[in-house]
């Protein structure tokens, strides 16, 4: 579906659902944001499983993603002004809020500025702050290919590099090659640059009032485990779940172990 957000042309993915704009409302809803260098297709078994079980799925290519219009927006906080227009483009008062990576300071910044908005929030691969290295920010604006090659190699467990894919015959290293080849040149380096700046304190997380799932695979080397445990100690309804064997892209090297664990979250 093609909707306008803030007057741009907006990709809207609903997991393979025909729905009316009328009719999103009427049943619990669900954002899937996804994370730097991505679009929507990275939530391909969630989104697909909740829209056919009762929710209605909102899976957006973020501005300057995908299929939509407009550049990347340079910030968490711009980011998660973003979703809160989308909301209001379908007539959505309240939400869930899964994000991935960037996806997560989303959700993150949102359920603690705008509390009546957000039902719950899950957030994976997630840390706080989000730091990226000088070295590959500069990639990331002068050597796109480059950047984005180590970002994919960076992103697997080793295992996941060796053919380890969840589906016979498909190569996890090589799609997510393909995917991030296909975003707009320059979102890279906007991307990862909003990552690096986003600076909420800690301590500010203690006014979140909606319970808060942290995802984190034991082998991510981008978003350790131990930052998710960190972030537990500033978040008052939030609990961690370990996919066991995961690197940072959980949905795709873990893709059922993910989806449980948002079915057992969301889906009470």
């Amino acid at each position: 579906m093609e909707i306008e957000v803030l007057e741009q042309t907006t990709h809207l993915y609903m997991g393979g659902k025909q729905q009316t704009i009328a009719a999103i409302p009427q049943q619990p809803v669900v954002v899937f944001i996804h994370g730097a260098q991505q679009d929507h297709s990275c939530w391909g078994l969630q989104s697909r499983w909740f829209a056919h079980h009762g929710f209605s799925v909102l899976a957006p290519d973020l501005p300057g993603h995908g299929r939509s219009a407009g550049e990347a927006l340079p910030s968490v906080e711009q980011l998660a002004d973003w979703v809160m227009a989308l909301l209001d483009a379908v007539g959505v008062e309240q939400a869930t809020l899964v994000g991935h990576s960037m996806g997560s300071l989303v959700a993150l910044e949102a359920a603690a500025r705008f509390p009546q908005r957000v039902d719950r929030a899950a957030l994976l691969g997630t840390s706080l702050p989000m730091p990226v290295a000088p070295m590959l920010l500069e990639l990331c604006r002068d050597d796109e290919p480059k950047a984005a090659a180590l970002i994919n190699a960076w992103s697997y467990s080793p295992s996941a590099q060796l053919g380890g894919s969840p589906v016979p015959g498909l190569w996890l290293i090589g799609m997510n090659q393909q995917l991030m080849a296909r975003q707009r040149p320059g979102a890279l380096f906007r991307d990862m640059s909003a990552c690096n700046a986003y600076a909420r304190n800690p301590e500010s997380l203690a006014e979140i009032v909606a319970p808060v799932l942290l995802v984190a695979g034991s082998a991510d080397r981008m978003t350790p485990l131990k930052a998710a445990r960190a972030l537990l100690e500033h978040i008052p309804q939030a609990r961690l779940t370990t996919i066991a064997g995961s690197g940072h892209a959980l949905m795709a090297e873990k893709p059922d172990a993910v989806l449980d664990a948002l079915h057992q979250f969301i889906a009470v």
